[in-house]
């Protein structure tokens, strides 16, 4: 796929938050892209290093991460096609993180220099951006809580509702099935618990019957009572009216 499809992702995740003027659009749909194909399990960007640039995920599933002293990986948060996860290195250029992929992936690679120039001349882009990482720092606060607070079970839940939520909000599932990338193991990276434990408390909602999990697709069976066990309120995603339609069987 070309450059321009990957930046129509671009202007659609934006637009699950906020509609954008035409002209606002075309605005970053000129934005100059160096794309790069990624293996799984390959860092973007190390923490510690200065960054220039930002990147725009075009494919794939990227990931924030941390390494603790016992060398055990924290996922940070999960980013789909149409993010720039690391926007804040406009401002704060040495990273305090590891940004790399889950999956194979395709980046678009974009300056700041060109990003600063883009924000500085529509104050409306300058809007959606500085909103998008507001709306980073509420899914922090909900991971935050559900790792400190939910029972592991609610934990798991949580982040199936969320991950299919997102998901539907960009056109890459229909509400009821969706591709889930992620190993058992990098799902217990995101929510603080071992492998095992996760193991047996994803069987257990499975034969709840409130979803499927086969060849890395999620497809969810109990809608409600998936919510119900996770304690789901999409507000906290701050997604525009109509911009889910999610199965409530």
């Amino acid at each position: 796929m070309d450059k321009q499809h990957y930046l129509e992702r671009l202007v659609l995740k934006l637009e699950t938050h906020v509609p954008l003027p035409p002209a606002e659009r075309e605005k970053l749909l000129q934005l100059p892209l160096t794309l790069k194909r990624l293996e799984a399990n390959h860092d973007i960007v190390r923490e510690g290093e200065l960054t220039q640039q930002c990147c725009l995920v075009a494919e794939g599933l990227v990931c924030r991460y941390k390494i603790v002293g016992d060398g055990a990986r924290q996922i940070l948060s999960l980013h789909l096609p149409g993010d720039i996860p690391d926007i804040h290195s406009l401002l704060i250029e040495r990273m305090d993180h590891c940004l790399g992929t889950l999956t194979p992936a395709v980046v678009g690679l974009v300056s700041h220099e060109a990003v600063r120039s883009l924000t500085r001349a529509s104050y409306r882009i300058s809007e959606a951006f500085w909103r998008e990482t507001l709306i980073e720092a509420a899914i922090y606060r909900e991971w935050m809580v559900g790792i400190g607070r939910r029972a592991a079970p609610s934990r798991i839940a949580h982040l199936l509702c969320e991950f299919i939520t997102k998901m539907t909000a960009i056109g890459l599932s229909d509400g009821v099935i969706c591709n889930l990338p992620l190993t058992q193991p990098e799902i217990a990276d995101a929510l603080g618990l071992s492998t095992v434990h996760m193991n047996k408390k994803l069987r257990e909602i499975r034969e709840a019957r409130l979803v499927r999990i086969r060849a890395n697709r999620l497809t969810v069976l109990d809608w409600k009572g998936l919510c119900s066990l996770a304690e789901f309120d999409p507000d906290y995603l701050h997604l525009q009216p109509g911009a889910t339609q999610i199965n409530d069987g």
